[in-house]
């Protein structure tokens, strides 16, 4: 269940829901306000009423997340339980618990909220970070930083979208873009500033930092989930085996010039950009740069996928789950147990 075009087949006994909403728990509170067995109680109520708040932004229509079924299912929780604290008073405590990160380092906070786009011969991370760009790039040791987390991640280019609030809560949003390929950060800084659909709104900013240009985005309604689309479309363009023609981006190949060399020795890369040494991360298939959608396929979730129990585990075919579940439910259903313990 997700509320984005889901990239990856499933095998038929699995059922699949993709829809286009404000949140991912709208769709999961609408199932369970449809089933025919109550299954809602005040604690599910409460997490699936504070998730749908958070990601629409209180519902505010000038965010640009809320729908009409997100509305429905806040109502709908708030009319059923009415135990439920006040929308305000919910979304601020869990706003400052989101944009709280006194204690993490430069390499937490942006594999905190990450995604990452891949095609055959570039990988691009977009990291959410919750403070302004100004406070981000004045930490210290931050190029050095930036350096080795792109190195261990086999990350040819990282883009850090910060968003913070000012006064009566009013949106912020600034974007840097780092690499030590200049050649290739340049043509990402181009596709971004080019974009029209939508257009980002971006201004220049002075940086200290040589390997980081950055930009205060006038278009605040602009989330990743907008600019994903933008950097897939670059990166489909980018890895083309065609000629060079008006919006055509050339071959990654034969554009990027040296690498720059960090000062402090992080990241240390070959001629091509890619790590030495770093196992690379789970990646969008090769092939789903092929695919033109209008919204960015589900990307690597950065705490589930890089989770070592997650990568640990022994491989099991939907088959063999497929048949466990039906003989779970044939021995229920028959007020048994099954005779061999597994």
């Amino acid at each position: 269940m997700d509320h984005r075009p889901l990239e990856w087949e499933r095998p038929p006994p699995c059922r699949v829901t993709a829809e286009l909403v404000g949140s991912c728990a709208t769709l999961v509170t609408e199932r369970l306000l449809q089933a025919q067995v109550p299954t809602l109680d005040g604690q599910i109520a409460a997490m699936l009423y504070g998730t749908i708040l958070l990601d629409c932004v209180n519902m505010a229509v000038e965010a640009g997340k809320v729908t009409p079924r997100d509305a429905r299912c806040v109502s709908r929780l708030e009319s059923l339980f009415s135990e439920l604290q006040p929308r305000n008073r919910v979304f601020d405590a869990l706003q400052r618990a989101k944009f709280d990160v006194s204690g993490l380092t430069t390499e937490q906070m942006l594999r905190k909220d990450l995604k990452s786009l891949a095609s055959k011969k570039a990988t691009v991370a977009i990291s959410a970070v919750y403070m302004s760009l100004q406070d981000f790039l004045h930490r210290p040791g931050i190029e050095r930083d930036l350096a080795a987390f792109c190195h261990q991640k086999g990350f040819d280019l990282l883009i850090a979208m910060t968003i913070f609030f000012g006064d009566h809560k009013k949106p912020f949003r600034q974007l840097a873009v780092y690499s030590q390929q200049a050649g290739f950060q340049d043509a990402v800084c181009q596709a971004l500033e080019r974009s029209s659909n939508p257009s980002l709104g971006l201004t220049p900013l002075e940086t200290h930092c040589p390997t980081v240009r950055a930009y205060q985005q006038g278009n605040t309604s602009a989330s990743r989930k907008k600019v994903l689309p933008i950097v897939r479309e670059f990166l489909h363009q980018w890895v083309r085996p065609s000629p060079t023609g008006p919006g055509m981006q050339p071959e990654l190949s034969g554009c990027v010039p040296p690498t720059r060399v960090d000062p402090q020795g992080a990241g240390c890369r070959d001629p091509r950009g890619a790590a030495k040494d770093a196992p690379k991360p789970p990646r969008l298939g090769e092939e789903a740069a092929e695919e033109d959608t209008l919204l960015p396929p589900t990307p690597m979730n950065s705490l589930v996928d890089e989770c070592p129990l997650h990568q640990g585990l022994p491989e099991v075919s939907p088959e063999a789950i497929f048949e466990r579940v039906n003989r779970i439910a044939i021995d229920r259903s028959s007020g048994g147990r099954s005779p061999e313990k597994k």
